[in-house]
């Protein structure tokens, strides 16, 4: 078997270690970027995750999936506090992962789970910022002939002029503002819900799951992959790395900053907007306010309001997933021994990153399946590496006793997570290709 790739801890030479993941931040700024990689406008799509499990399962793979993240999040700190304690600090999730585990194939398994995770949510979020410019156009001129794609190119062209921000650590204010934007949509979709429960055209409550015993069985476990790829996030050594070091401590700091607001918005918006809408809960929620026949469901500012701050959410959203492969292109086409803003550098950057946003944009406009896309994220994305790589790294690093209670729940959480993952890749495949008769090139619906 080949030797994994050496660590690069002792000596940042390569440039996307030195310019993209940079070490300069403090607590709170990771705090400012693991609440963007985590509380963004996906959290939109929770009424419709909990419309293929129910009330009380819903809640509960909320509650659970919130509980074993938030430990999987804090036994990768502890890991990666061990390993720069002992002179092996990491700033890579996949060369953290090859060191523990001293296997080469786990580095390669690791950088391609991180990106095809990285490409789908940037994808999904220039679908989704296309999809909230659309909804404030066809409000402005409800007989315009723009289509989605157009609008898709419109935010494509912006994240390219955005994503020649050079490092990570550069978007700590950008990710502020985020972390409020995230507040922002939820009170107003949440006034929004309220309002629409209370008006003479409130829909009719229905809380029913579907009546084929395999096809219910199919849309929960949909519905946990899509819960898993909200509270999934799959960069948090690369968080971690943009902390000045000793980083020792200092990510649990950030981890309770991002986990205060996930229990106000996640929460909020799930259940208000399942309780309005029940079983006909969108992907994104906001489309159920601006039924197709009839008044909308809340008033134009409202509604508004909460798109306008998705919309921009969305764009820092899009600049937090991108950081790993910005980091592996100027790795390998940037040189650290130059200037972060040389010609040299310069050039290439401005090259190689417009190309990925240009790509994602591409795809963007030609696959509107936010929904179906979501859910198989989550099942072979986020699940493996937040939800089952962690534990092993920790049982690994730390070498707890077999007889210990914390031994065993991790070997069952990673048990438990192996199966929801491939029942869930399963069943999301499965909506996908039963989409599939709705799918054409270049459509202005998304699919739900």
């Amino acid at each position: 078997m080949a030797d994994p790739p050496k660590p690069e801890s002792s000596g940042r030479q390569d440039a996307g270690a030195s310019f993209v993941l940079e070490s300069k931040g403090q607590w709170w700024h990771a705090g400012y970027h693991l609440t963007t990689a985590i509380v963004g406008p996906t959290i939109l799509t929770l009424p419709y995750a909990f419309r293929g499990l129910g009330w009380v399962p819903g809640i509960f793979s909320l509650t659970a999936m919130g509980v074993v993240s938030f430990y999987s999040y804090y036994l990768m700190s502890l890991v990666l506090d061990f390993c720069e304690k002992d002179g092996r600090r990491h700033i890579r999730f996949r060369e953290l992962a090859a060191d523990v585990l001293g296997s080469g194939w786990m580095f390669y398994f690791v950088i391609s789970i991180q990106t095809a995770i990285n490409t789908g949510i940037s994808i999904g979020t220039l679908l989704l910022s296309g999809e909230c410019l659309q909804i404030m156009y066809k409000d402005l001129s409800p007989n315009g002939s723009m289509e989605l794609w157009q609008f898709i190119a419109m935010v494509t062209g912006v994240m390219m002029v955005l994503s020649q921000m050079p490092s990570f650590h550069s978007l700590r204010h950008i990710n502020l503002a985020s972390l409020l934007l995230s507040f922002g949509y939820t009170f107003l979709v949440v006034a929004a819900s309220i309002y629409a429960g209370m008006s003479k055209h409130a829909p009719s409550r229905d809380y029913s799951l579907e009546s084929a015993p395999s096809h219910r069985v199919f849309s929960a476990f949909t519905s946990i992959s899509i819960i898993a790829s909200i509270f999934g996030n799959g960069i948090l050594p690369e968080i971690q790395a943009t902390l000045a070091p000793p980083a020792t401590g200092k990510m649990l700091k950030g981890l309770v900053m991002c986990y205060s607001v996930i229990l106000v918005t996640f929460y909020s918006v799930s259940v208000s907007g399942y309780y309005v809408f029940g079983n006909k809960s969108s992907s994104n929620i906001i489309n159920n306010f601006i039924p197709d026949i009839g008044p909308a469901l809340a008033p134009t500012w409202i509604l508004g309001g909460a798109v306008v701050c998705v919309l921009f959410q969305l764009l820092a959203i899009g600049l937090v997933y991108s950081q790993v492969a910005f980091e592996v292109m100027e790795k390998k086409s940037a040189d650290p021994n130059r200037g972060m803003f040389s010609m040299r550098n310069l050039i290439p950057r401005i090259v190689l990153r417009s190309l990925y946003m240009g790509i994602c944009g591409l795809l963007a406009a030609m696959l509107p399946f936010f929904g179906d896309i979501n859910g198989i994220v989550g099942a072979l994305g986020f699940i493996p590496l937040d939800f089952i790589l962690p534990m092993l790294l920790y049982n690994m690093t730390y070498r707890p006793s077999k007889s210990s209670v914390m031994y065993w729940m991790n070997i069952a959480i990673m048990f438990v997570f192996t199966g929801v993952g491939l029942l869930g890749a399963f069943s999301s495949v499965r909506k996908l290709v039963l989409d599939a008769d709705k799918f054409k090139l270049f459509s202005s619906d998304v699919v739900d």
